[in-house]
């Protein structure tokens, strides 16, 4: 089974700043979508630390040796990075971020999450979001006080109830399950999972090609005048569509591997 991703990160139609990051380490099997919270030269910081927490540790790890267990110890030394950073340069002062990761490995995929970014899959032409959000209104619709559709543009949409950097411990989600050849998981910052709802999103993600749903859904948001930062991630489970070893046994003087070319440029 062969993993391929795309992913973008985007200021939005109206803020002046990004707060969100992504990053992506196919050769682990692991991917990640982080949206700070504090404001400029606060969120984007908090970002920033469990990005680099990350790479430093699946550095010193080795892609094959950093599991799920690894994953999860870094985003608590990442916790107490971002507190360390707040009473050391920030006055005491609290800074934040939401953090959804996926990983991947022979077969199984696990996510780990806290706060409101989201994962979701589509499987079959079936969208469902595996996370739930450690937010007020999902409390509230857990408890019977509020409905589902009255989540959005609820007052209350955007406080969160876990994030890294606030408590001294960070209380990770964890799931996992089978990872299918055909599988399409898509992780994203509240920003995206705001902006648009199942429907649209589905429709996406559907029948059209990994890159091509990544560029429409930053175009549409784009268009849209998206109110906050939008970070989105890709990651397709395929089969492996061409197998060289097998083409060069068959002597086919026919057979071609397409790629893609990029267009030709000229110098005036």
């Amino acid at each position: 089974m062969e993993l391929h991703s795309v992913g973008f990160t985007h200021q939005g139609g109206t803020r002046e700043h990004n707060e969100d990051a992504w990053r992506a380490w196919p050769e682990a099997g692991l991917w990640l979508v982080v949206d700070g919270m504090g404001g400029h030269s606060a969120g984007d910081v908090a970002s920033r630390i469990i990005c680099d927490t990350v790479a430093h540790d699946l550095a010193q790890a080795g892609a094959s040796a950093y599991d799920g267990d690894c994953l999860a110890r870094s985003l608590q030394a990442a916790n107490q990075a971002i507190r360390d950073y707040g009473s050391r340069s920030l006055n005491g002062g609290t800074l934040g971020a939401t953090v959804v990761a996926l990983k991947i490995r022979d077969g199984r995929y696990q996510l780990l999450w806290a706060g409101d970014s989201r994962c979701y899959r589509l499987r079959s032409q079936r969208l469902e979001q595996l996370t739930q959000d450690h937010s007020q209104v999902n409390d509230m619709i857990r408890a019977g006080v509020l409905a589902p559709e009255e989540a959005r543009g609820h007052p209350l949409a955007h406080v969160v109830t876990c994030a890294l950097g606030v408590e001294p411990q960070i209380e990770l989600e964890r799931i996992q399950g089978e990872a299918r050849p055909g599988d399409l998981f898509m992780l994203c910052s509240d920003g995206i999972s705001d902006e648009f709802v199942d429907g649209q999103l589905h429709g996406f993600l559907a029948n059209t090609s990994l890159q091509d749903a990544n560029d429409a859904i930053l175009y549409s948001a784009l268009v849209n005048r998206c109110s906050d930062n939008i970070t989105c991630l890709l990651v397709k489970a395929e089969t492996s569509s061409y197998h060289s070893e097998q083409i060069r046994k068959a002597r086919d003087p026919d057979a071609t591997i397409p790629v893609r070319v990029p267009p030709r440029t000229t110098q005036g």
